[in-house]
């Protein structure tokens, strides 16, 4: 009963932030779940809320979807050897070290976001490919992907709603070839699907606040916030497990977990004495390239920080 309610808590706050933002809800969810229940529990319940979840993100933003689609194509296709590699993993690697690679895996991806990260990429349909495998491999083995798929729109000079879409596209496309994968090998049981019926009412209530609440706040102040928040759960979870499994001393791993709260902090200190920017349309703000169409593959791309240097 403890684990149902602390499990709706955590649901609910990450809903939140995923009506706010369009996506974070497994960001913030798994982290914090992590902490008292297995992947092989948590990651099929997940999985089944995402298909839903995403499908309304795609279909709130389908207006963008026709400028996207066609240049999502690769990485969707890519998604699917990773994603199949993921869910092996899933069903015959220790719980516990699961946990450690999901951690180890999103420490970084949370830090990148939490800095707001953003470079240009040379979109070609090999690079798209290679993207799709190692995030059909990282979706199914921990069911996030937003960190790193943000990072990427979000130097692609989209609109808010081509941003969105692309996300939703790409995220829908990869929560149904993640649940086919898991049912094959037989991860959904009554347990699971249980637990997703559980959750629904927190994202019932939960996404609608986020759609209100960011209309009243500033997007990419409230993005760093919550990220930051995720970098302090993922460290951690992190250091928890290291002493856990006994790789390290709980003095190196409680230094892991200082470095990370000292690093993060600066970041937030950072960002809030800086001058302030435009906000990133991964934020849910619009870009500065509304009347611009998305460049050909192999075509170098204007970027948000190209117009304006990052926050």
């Amino acid at each position: 009963m403890t684990e149902l309610l602390a499990l709706s808590a955590i649901t609910f706050v990450a809903a939140i932030v995923n009506g706010a933002l369009g996506y974070g809800f497994s960001s913030l969810t798994v982290p914090m779940a992590l902490l008292f229940m297995a992947s092989r529990v948590l990651n099929p319940a997940l999985v089944l809320i995402e298909v839903v979840l995403n499908a309304y993100v795609l279909f709130v933003n389908r207006d963008g979807l026709p400028q996207v689609w066609r240049r999502m194509l690769p990485l969707v296709v890519g998604l699917a050897p990773g994603v199949v590699i993921g869910t092996q993993l899933v069903a015959r690697v220790n719980p516990s070290w699961m946990k450690l690679a999901t951690f180890t895996c999103l420490l970084p991806l949370i830090l990148l976001q939490a800095a707001g990260y953003r470079r240009p990429f040379e979109w070609k349909r090999s690079f798209a490919l290679g993207f799709g495998g190692a995030l059909g491999v990282l979706y199914s083995v921990t069911t996030i992907s937003g960190p790193p798929l943000a990072v990427l729109l979000s130097n692609q000079g989209y609109t808010k709603r081509e941003f969105r879409a692309a996300l939703g596209f790409v995220r829908v496309a990869e929560s149904l070839m993640t649940a086919a994968a898991y049912a094959y090998v037989g991860l959904f049981t009554s347990t699971t699907l249980t637990l997703s019926l559980q959750i629904v009412p927190s994202l019932a209530i939960g996404v609608p606040l986020g759609v209100y609440l960011i209309r009243h706040i500033r997007t990419e102040a409230f993005r760093r916030v919550c990220m930051s928040f995720d970098a302090w759960v993922v460290a951690f979870g992190l250091s928890s497990l290291l002493r856990t499994l006994q790789l390290t001393t709980s003095a190196v791993a409680f230094a892991l977990f200082g470095s990370v709260v000292a690093f993060d902090l600066w970041l937030l200190y950072r960002f809030f004495r800086s001058p302030r920017q435009p906000d990133d349309p991964a934020a849910g703000e619009a870009a500065a390239f509304r009347t611009e169409q998305p460049p050909r593959f192999g075509s170098r791309t204007s970027t948000p920080g190209n117009a304006s240097p990052p926050g």
